[in-house]
């Protein structure tokens, strides 16, 4: 039989166990906190502080302006505009992604004779680096020299200028970025698919249900935590796009393509502002920060994690 005694050292046995476990999980977890404190959030950190004063990156000298960079931002039109770009692009390329890519993983979600094989061609643009699939399909919208175009006019289409073309500029790069990301998603849809419960199906085809109503009852419900992910990467990746606007348009023609982190570039590299870019850089952070917050609070009315 256990006195008091007795079961206050087992207390203090587990308790001093527990601690040393919990000194030990921090102990091998301490690489990767180092490396999110030093990379992620001493940057984050410094660009807040930067962000409070006028800098040109090259002066010791850093002149305090309060809130003068936010409050010139929100009567900055070039700003404004490259929110609503960048809005643009995120809304564009994250639905047809979403779209793209659940179409891809139904069409790959069987088995048949070099299934392998296309699963390994839609997902292949995905490890091609941004800047080379950018130069590749620079090439391929070249309004004069360009595949599409040449392929356009042999049904006698007079193709658009492109990436020259105020009106389909943004396009182009929508259209580069939906080629180049949606077969990671497949692979996400396509894992989600194949978690699905095969009785699910059975229960609804019991019941009469066709390709269509077990489709929107079973296959889209079942799919919904995947569908946030993506969502979810896809927003916060479209919100920093750069890369294909660096290479494809330089934010041209006519500023048509100048989104936010293309702005952000210009003005810490071209116009040396780094106090005005960091500004630029936590006001980038709390629309994604917002998005996402979104986007969870619209999925867990439908959803219970």
């Amino acid at each position: 039989m256990s006195t008091p005694s007795t079961l206050g050292l087992k207390k203090r046995r587990k308790h001093h166990q527990e601690r040393t476990d919990t000194i030990w999980g921090y102990f091998y977890l301490s690489p990767v906190l180092a490396w999110v404190a030093l990379f992620m959030l001493f940057p984050m950190l410094y660009m807040i502080y930067l962000s409070f004063f006028e800098w040109n990156f090259i002066s010791p000298v850093k002149k305090f302006v309060g809130l003068g960079n936010y409050t010139q931002l929100f009567t900055d039109q070039e700003f404004l505009e490259s929110v609503v770009h960048t809005l643009q692009f995120t809304a564009a390329s994250v639905l047809l992604t979403i779209l793209f890519a659940l179409g891809i993983a139904l069409a790959l979600n069987r088995s048949f004779r070099g299934v392998g094989i296309l699963r390994t061609i839609f997902y292949s643009p995905v490890v091609v680096s941004m800047i080379a699939a950018a130069l590749v399909w620079n090439s391929l919208f070249d309004p004069n020299f360009g595949t599409i175009n040449k392929f356009l006019q042999l049904f006698g289409i007079q193709g658009p200028g492109w990436v020259s073309d105020p009106d389909w500029a943004l396009w182009s790069i929508i259209i580069m970025t939906v080629w180049k990301t949606m077969g990671y998603y497949a692979v996400i849809y396509l894992a989600a698919l194949q978690g699905i419960p095969e009785s699910y199906y059975e229960a609804a085809s019991l019941d009469g249900a066709g390709r269509w109503r077990t489709f929107t009852s079973v296959t889209w419900p079942m799919l919904m935590p995947a569908t946030l992910l993506i969502g979810v990467m896809g927003v916060i990746n479209s919100f920093q796009v750069f890369a294909q606007v660096y290479v494809m348009t330089q934010g041209g023609p006519v500023g048509r393509t100048n989104v936010i982190v293309y702005y952000l570039y210009e003005r810490a590299f071209q116009f040396f502002q780094m106090g005005y870019a960091s500004a630029i850089g936590f006001v980038l952070f709390l629309i994604i920060f917002i998005f996402t917050l979104l986007q969870f609070k619209f999925v867990d009315r439908k959803l219970d994690f």
